[in-house]
């Protein structure tokens, strides 16, 4: 997996490509946490260019929006395509995140 993050304006834009796997996961969740301790809470993470995530990866994406909606904010996802969005769709998390 690779990651580009940058921030602007106070919103925390991630674009991910590749394969997200367990590792992956545990890198991606303490980067997007050190921003939620910076008091960061809109996100908008594409992922045209996943091409598969584990449970790990969903899983780390469920905690931050845990966390940035208890600080009144949201994880936004977009670009969702093939194997990624039926995943999102088989484990209905398309009806926790807003996916544009």
């Amino acid at each position: 997996m690779t990651e580009i993050i940058r921030e602007d304006h106070g919103k925390v834009f991630v674009e991910l490509e590749g394969k997200i796997y367990v590792e992956d996961a545990a890198f991606l969740r303490e980067k997007l946490l050190s921003y939620i301790a910076q008091g960061k809470k809109d996100f908008l993470i594409t992922m045209s260019k996943v091409t598969y995530i584990d449970s790990s990866g969903l899983g780390v994406l469920v905690a931050i929006q845990k966390r940035v909606l208890e600080q009144g904010g949201e994880v936004k996802l977009q670009g969702l395509v093939g194997p990624v969005r039926e995943i999102f769709s088989l484990t209905r998390l398309d009806r926790v995140f807003t996916i544009l």
